[in-house]
Parts: structure tokens; sequence; C-alpha cells
């Protein structure tokens, strides 16, 4: 009896004994996994890689390389001027095009315009010109005077030069006894001109349609019988042996009507229009005296005013 309880003794506790070294074992292996975390070698590597605010994920996928010079010629090389020309109007592309333009070669441009006639050559201010509805009572002049003084105030728009010696706007210009000379031809006035302004003078004297003036005030008596189309002429505008001495002659106009002046027209190399000094063929002042230009010739006398003439047949 004894020995059987014994036997069951030693049974039980060589079960016993290695159920709990299996327990023990069990524990000890369950606290060495919850104290000792397994690494993670992907975690760790992740993060161990550090990366600026600036530079997330996203954005590094975004990012490329910029291309370089030569490549950016190669994906839009600028266009030519002819290609420039043959690219699409805006209508046609919906876009919106440049407001600049390729310019034109030398070959391509328009030659300057060159004006024909001379303006002065930089010396005075620019000639003058009227129309005859600036003239008053122009349409009260006979008509041979009208047409004669309107053929003389054309000439001033051409921006004609004064020319010694020439008596044809075809050269760029004319003197004062030329301008007269070519306008009175021009109309068919008589049968006879002189080219000079002597002997205009002594063609006028002769013909007896003269009148002297000695007095130099505009209101003088002298100038009672002043008409339009009448020539002017002076004496000692510039240094000349001449008998008479006659060296200059101008048409005159009438009164102009925005000014009530007394005006005139013809080749000049100096007289004046609203007090500054014209070179060329012009419209004019005619006043008394006319001497206020004297100064601006230079080894000239002082001029001065001798008379107007009728020209023969002109106000019939």
């Amino acid at each position: 009896m004894f020995l059987r309880a014994l036997i069951l003794a030693a049974f039980i506790t060589s079960a016993v004994t290695p159920m709990k070294a299996a327990e023990q074992s069990i524990g000890d292996t369950g606290r060495r996994i919850v104290s000792t975390p397994t690494p993670t070698p992907h975690r760790k590597k992740k993060s161990r890689k550090k990366r600026s605010p600036s530079a997330s994920p996203a954005r590094v996928k975004k990012k490329t390389a910029s291309p370089s010079p030569s490549q950016e010629e190669e994906k839009s090389p600028s266009p030519s001027p002819s290609e420039t020309a043959s690219l699409p109007t805006p209508a046609a592309s919906g876009a919106v095009a440049p407001t600049s333009t390729a310019s034109p070669s030398p070959s391509q441009m328009p030659a300057p315009q060159k004006s024909v006639l001379p303006q002065n050559k930089g010396r005075g201010a620019p000639n003058v010109t009227l129309s005859p509805e600036a003239i008053t009572n122009f349409e009260s002049y006979p008509p041979k005077v009208q047409k004669l003084l309107t053929s003389a105030l054309e000439l001033t728009t051409r921006n004609l030069d004064y020319k010694y010696g020439s008596a044809d706007p075809a050269n760029g210009g004319m003197n004062c006894s030329g301008f007269v000379y070519y306008v009175l031809n021009q109309n068919g006035v008589a049968p006879y001109v002189p080219d000079d302004s002597k002997d205009q003078y002594i063609w006028l004297r002769s013909a007896g349609t003269f009148e002297p003036v000695v007095g130099g005030k505009d209101d003088s008596f002298e100038l009672k019988e002043l008409k339009p189309g009448d020539l002017l002429f002076w004496s000692g505008t510039y240094s000349i042996e001449r008998d008479p001495p006659i060296t200059h002659v101008m048409i005159y106009l009438g009164r102009e009507k925005k000014t009530g002046a007394r005006v005139m027209v013809g080749a000049s190399d100096g007289r004046t229009y609203q007090s500054q000094q014209r070179f060329g063929v012009s419209v004019f002042e005619f006043k008394m005296p006319q001497t206020e230009n004297s100064e601006a010739y230079e080894g000239r006398e002082r001029s001065r005013f001798i008379g107007y003439g009728h020209i023969p047949g002109l106000n019939e």
C-alpha cells in the first residue's frame, strides 16, 4: 500500500517537473519577445532618410531637369523673317499675335520721297501762299486780273526758291523779273513782255501807265491809283550800275482780308510777310517805305520804292 503511494507520487512529480520547465521556457520566451521588439529593416531605412519640407515625394516626382540652351534651340528655334510672314494669323489660330513686326531689309524699304523744289535752303521763314478768297473783294476784280493773280498765287504753292536769272519754275526757282515775265506770258497779257526789271519799268513808262511815288507814307495820295495786277518797282535792292537804276519788281495783289494789309506776290531773297523774311516765290507785305530789309543785304544800297505801273489792257 505504501509502495503504491510512493510510486504514484514519483510519477506525479516526474510529470509536473517537465510541465513547469516547459511553462518556464514559454514564459521566458514570451518575456523576451515583449521586451525586445523585432527590428524592421524597411521602417528603419525610411526613418533614416530625411527630406526637406520643400522636397516632398510628390514634388520630387514632378521636378524635371531644365533643358540646356542647345536643347531649347532644338525644341523651339526662333523663326526667320520669312517664316514669320507665313505664320497663321490670329483669326486662324486663335492666338494673340505680337504687335511688333520684323523690320524690312534696306532693299525692301521704299525710297525716300524728295521735295522736287527746295524750301529756302534753310534761310528765313517758310514761303507763304494765299487763296484768292483770302484777298478782299477778289471776286469783283476784272476777269483778266483774276486770271493773272490766280496764276501768280499758284506758283507760291510750289515751294520755289529764289534763283537769280531764272524765268522758269522748272529750274526750282525764279528771280523777281523772271517771275513777272513768266506769269504775264503764261496769261497772254501783252504781245511783248521784257524779262528784266529795268526793261519792264521802261516798258510801262513808255506806255504812259507808270505812277511815280516820292512820299513814304502808307496813306499817301500817290497810291490812290494803285490797282490789283499792277507792277511795283524798287531801286537799290542790290548794288549794280544801271540806268535807270531799277533792281526789283513785284505784282500787287490788293489787301488781305484777315489783316487788312497790302500784299504782293513775286520772288524775293529777303522781303517780309508778318515781319519775317522769306526767300523764294511767296506772298509778301507791301509796306511804305520799303526799307526794312536793307540791313539783310550786305554791300547793298538802301532800297527805295519808285512807283507802280498798270499793265496795258489788263483792266479792260
